[in-house]
């Protein structure tokens, strides 16, 4: 009977051993999980930003384009962002812009507009988004002035 006994002690014990091991087992997973997690968030936000980039230059791309495509004494910077899809001051219908893209920062298709001094036109775009850029430096030379700025707000597209 006392080695019925402390069979059953040893394999209470030995129990308890295995449910402390599964629970630090646990808890190691939950923090490789929480940690692939943050990583995964970063690496998306970080793509999210070179998107931003792109898309930016396109924009810049396109209003430089309308601008150059102005008749003599025409306004220089179109009166939407949907005058870049379909501009139709000449006779054939010119496309500066293929499509008009979402902010990849915020997901939304709204932009905020840098008009031109006569409130007439769109000189330039830039992200809604108050949120601090990754990227802070090493930007090519055409978007130096992107350096060190404190939200994606601060990246502004435009016409030099």
């Amino acid at each position: 009977m006392n080695n019925h006994r402390s069979n059953y002690l040893f394999m209470y014990r030995s129990g308890g051993l295995t449910y402390l091991s599964l629970l630090l087992i646990l808890a190691l997973l939950s923090l490789a999980a929480m940690a692939t997690l943050q990583l995964a968030s970063f690496a998306q936000r970080r793509a999210a930003e070179e998107e931003l980039l792109f898309i930016g230059q396109e924009f810049q791309r396109a209003l430089l384009s309308y601008a150059n495509a102005t008749p003599p004494g025409g306004n220089k910077a179109p009166p939407s962002l949907d005058e870049l899809l379909r501009d139709k001051r000449t006779p054939t219908v010119r496309r500066h812009l293929r499509k008009l893209y979402i902010d990849p920062i915020r997901l939304k298709p709204d932009w905020g507009l840098i008009t031109s001094p006569d409130g007439k036109g769109i000189v330039g775009i830039h992200s809604k988004s108050d949120r601090q850029p990754i990227k802070i430096a090493q930007f090519p030379v055409s978007m130096s002035d992107f350096e060190n700025k404190k939200s994606y707000e601060d990246w502004v597209f435009k016409t030099p």
